[in-house]
Parts: C-alpha cells; structure tokens; sequence
C-alpha cells in the first residue's frame, strides 16, 4: 500500500475513489468501468503533473520516502550473486554501510553501500544509514580488495549524514571519512557512484568521489540537510523549505553545476510506486558508465577524478 506524502494529497484522493469503485463494480451489477477508466486516467495525469513541478523541498521528501528502495533492495533486483563482506579488522562491523562482491549482468564488481532499513527494527539495526568509522574503514578495506583483484567499484549512496555521536568522534569518525574518500580517490578501478536517496554531507562524499557521479531524478545531495541549515541561517528548521531551495540540492541543479555528471530517471511518481523499474534503470546506466571506463588506465581513471572535482565550482 503506498505511503502518500503531504503534498501528494489530491493524488491520493483520487486513487481511493477508483478503488472505491472498483470495490463497488465487483459487488454490483451496474456497468461503471466507464468512469473508473476517466477516473484512473485523471489520476495518471495529476500524478504526472504533480511530480514534473517538485519543489527542492518536494525533492527532499520523495527521496526520504520511507518505501523508497534501498541498498537492500537494489541488491536483490539490480545484482546477482551478492557475496557480504564484515568488519572493519579494527573495531567491528557498521550495519548502515554494507558491501561485498556482486555481479551485475555478469560483470564482477565490488558493491558497497549505506542501507537505511524498512522496517523500525531494521532502521535501528541499520542505524538509519548513518554510517560510523568502522563502516567507512570496511568500505577502505572493500575498496582495497577491489585495487587488488581489479574490480570496479560500485556505490549506493543514501544517508542523512554520518552518526555524529560521542562514541563515534572517539572512535575517529573525521579520519576515516577523510580516508574513505582519499581511497575513493586513489582507486586503480573504474568507480560509479549512485546517490539513490539522500546524499547527505562528509558521510555521503566519503563513498561517492568517483569519477562518474550519477543521482536518480528524485534524490538530494547537499553539504548539509535543509533543516540543518535553516537551523543555523533562521535558527528555526521551519524555514527548511526555502533552505532547499537556496542550497541547489536536486539532482537538475546538480548536473547544471558540475557536481554530478547524470541523473537516471525514475518512475513517475517516483522510485517507491515502480522498485523494479527503477532497479532496471539503474543497472542499465550503471553497465553503461562501465563500459564507457573499462578500457581506461588506472592513471587516466585518477586524473579524471582529480579533474571532476576540481572543476566544481568553477564559472
């Protein structure tokens, strides 16, 4: 059952009356598929146009979606033959980042991840994708064994930020997010980096300094959460809206500005309505950034990292 977001009120309106009628033509006699049919097409047409005039703010909500897919998800209808991999060989083993071996339409790879949950139990277990620096150091390590065997390194980004708790400060959260990124950085592989929901700060950089960054349509990437922001701007999250809108945080704004270099579109009505749909669109354009930088070398693969990202910014 979908889950309708504020905004989606209407939407949500109509769809119940089809289903109410649909309820009604199966107990009754009468002939209403008529209406249900201009119903169901008046539906189709405000969800369109609904979701083709988002708001950042929108965006941001869309992609926080609690039914959007995750990490979890996408492994079960992008991947094949996922083979996990634990521990940081430091301290233990991060929940809200996850990776290991896959493959994707048969290509070896090395997949790693931040998983959110989808459930309350999951979410806690998961620690709501908010990665701590023994998940950062797993994914230095993942990397690593990716250098060595010579596999590409796929990420799935999607996390309100790294935990910024006590415990993790102590455990040296600043240094292992600085590290993951110097990692990402350094790799001799091909890297394609997805933000598939939230890109949220230092803790989504740390898996996506790749030099192919994609975003699906409805997900958001930003130094900071919109609340943050109008918090220290305003000094009220309230103003969250127009902190969106003043930060660029959508995938359109994005890829006008350098930060990302494609955005993969999603269903209409976003990711959540159509998971499989999008699990298809994601691999496709995945297997395409690959093929485009399979045959470079571990040098050129490098200098287009340090390049992407020095441009950023620039007039």
């Amino acid at each position: 059952m979908i889950s309708y977001l504020e905004f989606e009120k209407p939407v949500a309106a109509l769809e119940a009356r089809v289903a109410e009628l649909r309820q009604t033509a199966s107990d009754g006699d009468v002939d209403i598929s008529a209406e249900i049919r201009r119903l169901e097409a008046k539906s189709a047409d405000l969800l369109a146009s609904t979701y083709a005039a988002l708001t950042p703010w929108q965006k941001t909500q869309v992609a926080r979606h609690p039914m959007r897919p995750h990490f979890s998800d996408f492994v079960t209808r992008t991947f094949t033959d996922f083979m996990p991999l634990g521990g940081d060989r430091y301290f233990g083993d991060d929940q809200a980042i996850i990776g290991g071996f896959a493959r994707l339409n048969g290509r070896r790879i090395m997949l790693i991840g931040h998983e959110k949950g989808n459930d309350t139990q999951s979410r806690i277990r998961h620690n709501f994708g908010m990665g701590k620096p023994e998940g950062y150091r797993k994914a230095i390590r993942l990397m690593d064994l990716a250098g060595r065997f010579g596999l590409p390194v796929v990420t799935l980004v999607d996390t309100s930020g790294a935990f910024p708790g006590v415990e993790a400060e102590e455990r040296g959260q600043a240094e292992a997010i600085a590290r993951s990124t110097e990692a990402c950085l350094g790799l001799p592989v091909p890297m394609v980096a997805i933000i598939v929901g939230e890109g949220g700060s230092g803790g989504a950089v740390a898996l996506a300094s790749a030099e192919r960054v994609l975003m699906l349509e409805h997900s958001v990437y930003s130094v900071i959460s919109p609340e943050g922001c109008a918090s220290i701007l305003w000094r009220t999250a309230d103003r969250a809206p127009d902190a969106a809108e003043a930060m660029k945080v959508t995938a359109q704004d994005l890829l006008g500005l350098g930060v990302i270099d494609r955005i993969v579109k999603e269903p209409v009505g976003g990711a959540h309505r159509d998971p499989e749909a999008t699990a298809t669109a994601l691999g496709q354009a995945i297997g395409e950034e690959l093929d485009h930088l399979r045959k470079l070398k571990p040098a050129e693969l490098r200098t287009l990292r340090e390049e992407r990202f020095l441009r950023i910014g620039q007039a």
